[in-house]
């Protein structure tokens, strides 16, 4: 049975039953991001490469970018990411600072010219890895709601028992970890050097995890305090698939415009594991300590650790993507991306999901996003730069809530060898509520501002 049904219909008991963890509605939406990873060129001009073409990454946009490439190509990036969660809670802020490290992408590209045919004068292979979305994160959230959650200890042997009914603080630590990496195939053509049609296929590998740590403080108002710890953990996986085709159209040389779609990604088997299981009457790990007793009470006490495992299926929204970019010449370029993605179109299916899905119909949203970029070029040196601005899924998001990125870069060309780097800034605000089943509980309010340096090489052959 699905852990948010369970704690719905448990959250009256005596002993507190709940999940800080992300529900089913919240993960969906995580599964569905797209943090932009590509090249350190295609990272420095904001992504917008959806007319434009001519790098690795421009296949996750639109495969018939891949025909543009003169020569074969292969290129490779790393970025180093530094995220800070600013979280208050009632009054009380904690900023979480982290560094992280990972591939942004890897890929090559296969020219084959084709001197017999007059309509058809190009064809490209293209194949490229990239990390779609980096789960790994940190914060902690602590205050004082005023509302006690665990006001009983379960080995009160009193007549009467205690009731620590009055909060002192709560603190949560959350602890996300994992990926998903997009492995892209296409196939790209031209015709008449004017129009070049693509199709790729896109592979996925879904790799998730989160730790939390509820503890709560609380006292009876007669001098005796009760000390709780709650853990929970889950531990996800999955493979799933895409489609996407497009085309760029060159009504005249200076100019590109494109349209490409990308089917949604169906995940036909994701495998949450977790510690979230009926266990004594708390669907976690849980230990719990009052002043007045020298016995602690631990659910886990003698290897007693329940794990349950529960497969289920998940669709993500499909996209579509109309582009434009004007070309001077060997001087630069601008480019701009719009891309739709309805996230109503969510769907969890292998077991009773309907109030998730009804969740998706009735509080979510389809969200616009673009893309711009510029790029020009000074002998062997380019300077780059780009926006990005994401619309939040929510239906009900404030305007802080979306997602606005900002993005320069540097590259230098060494003849068959080119160097690049991109600086990449963005911010965005949103909520979680790790008290979800109960109302009188207000969400922490979270502030997450990323920073990233991208660098990386390529290879012209």
């Amino acid at each position: 049975m699905k852990k948010i049904i369970l704690f719905v219909a448990l959250a009256t008991l005596s002993c507190a039953s709940y999940s800080q963890a992300l529900g089913y509605e919240d993960l969906s939406i995580l599964f569905s991001r797209d943090d932009n990873n590509g090249s350190a060129r295609f990272k420095a001009m904001g992504g917008a490469f959806g007319a434009l073409g001519g790098d690795v990454s421009s296949m996750t946009i639109n495969p018939a970018g891949i025909s543009v490439f003169n020569n074969n190509h292969a290129s490779i990036s790393f970025y180093s990411r530094n995220t800070d969660f600013a979280s208050s809670y009632y009054g009380n802020s904690i900023t979480t600072q982290e560094d992280y490290f990972n591939l942004s992408n890897a890929g090559t590209v296969f020219i084959f010219e084709d001197t017999n045919s007059y309509d058809w004068t190009k064809f490209a292979l293209g194949v490229n890895y990239r990390v779609l979305a980096d789960f790994q994160n940190t914060f902690i959230a602590s205050g004082d709601s005023g509302f006690a959650s665990f006001d009983n200890f379960p080995l009160d042997n009193n007549a009467i028992p205690i009731t620590y009914d009055t909060s002192e603080n709560q603190r949560f630590t959350n602890f996300y970890d994992g990926d998903i990496s997009e492995l892209n195939l296409a196939f790209s053509g031209v015709h008449q050097d004017k129009l070049h049609i693509g199709f790729g296929m896109n592979f996925y590998d879904l790799s998730f995890s989160q730790q939390s740590i509820l503890r709560e403080t609380n006292n009876d108002g007669n001098g005796n305090t009760l000390n709780a710890r709650f853990y929970q953990e889950n531990f996800t996986s999955g493979t799933g698939f895409s489609l996407s085709a497009g085309f760029i159209y060159k009504p005249s040389k200076g100019l590109r415009l494109g349209l490409s779609y990308q089917s949604p990604t169906w995940f036909t088997e994701i495998l949450e594991e977790s510690n979230i299981v009926n266990n004594d009457g708390f669907f976690g790990d849980t230990e719990i300590e009052v002043s007045n007793d020298n016995v602690i009470y631990d659910n886990t006490v003698g290897g007693n650790l329940p794990f349950q495992s529960f497969l289920y299926k998940l669709k993500t929204p499909s996209k579509l993507t109309a582009s434009a970019a004007i070309i001077f010449g060997k001087f630069g370029l601008i480019s701009l991306d719009y891309t739709t993605k309805d996230y109503t179109g969510l769907n969890l299916s292998g077991d009773d999901f309907s109030i998730e899905n009804s969740f998706f119909d009735n509080q979510l949203r389809k969200v616009n996003i673009i893309n711009a970029g510029t790029e020009w070029r000074f002998d062997k040196l380019s300077i780059r730069g780009g926006y990005r601005y994401e619309e939040s899924p929510d239906a009900n998001a404030i305007d802080s809530d979306n997602l606005e990125s900002y993005s320069l870069g540097l590259g230098y060309n060494f003849g068959n060898v080119k160097f690049d780097i991109a600086y990449t800034s963005n911010s965005r605000t949103g909520l979680y509520n790790f008290y979800p089943q109960f109302n009188q509980v207000n969400a922490a309010e979270l502030n997450i501002d990323n920073t990233l340096i991208t660098a990386g090489i390529s290879l012209s052959f």
